[in-house]
Order: structure tokens, then sequence, then C-alpha cells
């Protein structure tokens, strides 16, 4: 699985790096302890970066989902 953020250059350089951990699913205490700031800047930053729009998407194979074996199995 692949995930790309779009948009990221509206955002500054301590937004990108939050918005990168918060969608990898880290909590904001987990941020906050990372890049020394306090969990409240952390939230800041988090929803001054949702206000100012970008996009995620997550790129995930169909192998990993087991979508093209039962094709291959069909075929043969």
């Amino acid at each position: 699985m692949q995930m790309e953020l779009r948009g990221m250059e509206k955002l500054s350089f301590r937004e990108r790096q939050v918005v990168a951990l918060k969608e990898m699913g880290r909590s904001t205490e987990q941020i906050a302890k990372q890049l020394k700031l306090s969990p409240s800047t952390v939230s800041t930053l988090y929803h001054r970066a949702r206000s100012k729009g970008y996009e995620v998407v997550i790129v995930v194979s169909g192998d990993s989902l087991g979508l093209f074996s039962n094709i291959d199995e069909e075929g043969e």
C-alpha cells in the first residue's frame, strides 16, 4: 500500500510533517513527542492544514486484495 498526499504544496513544512504522520495513523500525542511540539500545537497545525485542502490517495495493489488470483486460476 502506498499513500499519496495531493495539495501538499499549499502546506507549510510543519503542516506537512503533521499531516503525513497523522495520515499514517499516529496520535496527536505521538506526533507531539516525535516533533518536540505541544499536543495543542500539533492540533492547530493539523486543523490549519485541513482548512487549506489536501487530499489523501491510498494506492492498494489488486494482488494484496486477492483480486487477480481467481482470474489466473479460472483462465487455466
